[in-house]
């Protein structure tokens, strides 16, 4: 029968109660030190107290039979609870220095400490009292069996008092701690711009957050069947995966692990199995899932649990962001690619010129040291850059044969045009685009157009841009030419190096030229196919 109100059942308590009495059996015993020159104190000490319990535990006697020896014991063993320390040992006073050292030398405050002498003249009470750091002082006249029984009662509930504060101050510490490494695995995140970086990126920091070797992850992005809520395995899609995931594909999935995958979908929760870990970050709209899976762990304390917790819902908070961003800048990033093919088509260049463009730019952006995201911005700007020609007219924009001086400054116009029609946006892509669609046809040597600067007074975009414009279009049929060899094209290239080109890019480009070769073949045009 069950109880109402949230009260158990009567078998539930008497489980619970069964489980706190083993929970405390398993608790060790009691440490308590003798420390005296005398071996039957010692022995009635143990004698005396051979039958104390407290919380069901009894205790263990550890002896010391001089300062000396009870320092070699205090140092290799910190959790001894009470010491019976006796004054008068090697000299005079060595239980008094022996208290010295264990509080300011070895550092141990929590340690019950009880001086006991059988000359109390040697140390007065009053002054061991006020000037070491102890917590009772008897002669040992007056520690019947009784007193001795009550003064460790007395002294190991004090110890263990210290020990629960400490323990809840060092939980305190590890939360905040905690908190802070799950902030600081967090805003790593945010800043990673594409979904695979992500992916990468999230498998480290959740095995930093964790203290653990990333060697066992797997981060897979999964579409969710809407009907059923189950997940459809035909579309899963491995983002990224280490140890023996790290070359895990789609359809390479275990059975195993796409039941727990969809256990954590069942749930809506992150899933703790046996020595498995499924993370759950859900999209605002529940359709897609991205699930993070992770096994041999071992066992994860619930401050783990509880910080995978607050990092699954800012990780959840990440992946959103991300995918919205992502999609805007695909967007823009596809307008910017059509209108340039709209330009491009115009003026009958080929037909997969500014995809080869972004391309070849991003790589050589990266060659030259530029980081990720400067590269990126390059390789989605640099499509824009011939956008000044939508206003040529056909009649020069479209002769076969050389223009005349007249139509040569009409043509001279396309970047000042470009520039003006980007120029008033306030968005990073388009303002980038304008600068490079400005500035390359600007020269090294300052004699390009429009404005005739030189050098590094030319945005590194633009200077990138002019070398992957001139290699594409010498490479390529034009309405005014055939398609050049390689070698020719690269000679005429090194021609132009320090007048034309930065000579620096230009270098890395010819020297890595093999990579954008390789472009150039992946992007062909019909006409070459």
């Amino acid at each position: 029968m069950l109880f109402t109100n949230g009260k158990t059942k009567p078998s539930e308590q008497l489980k619970d109660q069964q489980n706190q009495a083993a929970a405390t059996a398993k608790q060790p015993n009691w440490k308590l030190l003798i420390v005296d020159d005398e071996p039957d104190v010692h022995a009635v000490t143990k004698l005396a107290l051979s039958r104390f319990k407290l919380d069901e535990r009894a205790l263990t006697f550890v002896s010391a039979f001089s300062a000396k020896e009870a320092k070699e014991i205090l140092t290799k063993d910190n959790d001894i609870a009470v010491a019976f320390v006796d004054v008068v040992m090697e000299h005079d006073h060595a239980g008094l220095e022996l208290v010295k050292w264990i509080r300011e030398e070895l550092g141990n405050n929590t340690i019950r400490l009880i001086l006991r002498t059988g000359q109390p003249g040697q140390a007065p009470e009053e002054y061991v009292i006020v000037n070491y750091d102890i917590n009772d002082y008897k002669a040992k006249a007056e520690l019947d069996s009784r007193k001795l029984m009550t003064s460790v009662y007395s002294s190991l509930r004090s110890y263990r008092d210290i020990i629960e504060i400490e323990h809840a101050r060092e939980l305190q510490v590890l939360h905040r701690k905690g908190l802070e490494r799950v902030l600081k695995a967090t805003s790593g995140l945010f800043e990673l711009r594409t979904l695979h970086k992500f992916a990468d990126g999230l498998l480290n920091q959740v095995a930093s957050l964790l203290n653990l070797k990333s060697e066992t992850l797997l981060l897979s992005y999964n579409a969710i069947d809407a009907m059923s809520g189950h997940l459809a395995p035909s579309k899963i899609e491995v983002l990224a995966g280490t140890g023996h995931f790290h070359l895990c594909k789609n359809q390479d999935v275990p059975l195993t692990v796409l039941a727990l995958l969809n256990r954590a979908i069942e749930n809506k929760s992150c899933l703790y199995h046996e020595d498995c870990f499924v993370g759950y970050f859900p999209t605002k709209n529940h359709q897609a899932v991205n699930l993070l899976y992770m096994e041999g762990l071992g066992s994860i304390s619930d401050l783990d649990k509880q910080l995978i917790d607050i990092f699954a819902i800012n990780v959840a908070v990440a992946f959103e962001n991300l995918l919205l961003s992502q999609e805007v800048e695909d967007t823009q990033s596809e307008l910017i690619l059509r209108l340039g093919d709209v330009v491009e088509s115009r003026s009958k260049e080929a037909a997969h010129h500014v995809v080869r463009m972004a391309e070849y730019c991003y790589e050589l952006a990266l060659m030259m040291g530029l980081d990720e995201a400067e590269a990126d911005l390059l390789k989605r700007a640099a499509p824009m850059h011939d956008i000044g020609k939508i206003a040529i007219p056909d009649a020069v924009l479209l002769k076969p044969g050389k223009l005349d001086n007249d139509e040569w400054q009409i043509m001279r116009q396309h970047p000042v045009i470009g520039h003006q029609i980007l120029a008033s946006s306030k968005r990073p892509i388009l303002k980038a685009a304008a600068t490079i669609s400005l500035q390359h046809h600007e020269k090294f040597d300052g004699s390009g157009y429009p404005a005739g600067i030189k050098g590094q007074d030319i945005d590194i975009f633009a200077r990138i841009v002019a070398i992957a414009d001139v290699f594409d279009a010498l490479t390529h049929k034009r309405c005014y030419k055939e398609a050049w060899p390689l070698p020719d094209v690269l000679a005429e290239m090194q021609r132009g190096s320090g007048t034309h080109f930065d000579p620096h890019i230009l270098q890395v480009f010819i020297d890595n030229v093999d990579t954008f070769v390789t472009i150039k073949g992946r992007w062909q045009d019909s006409a070459e196919l």
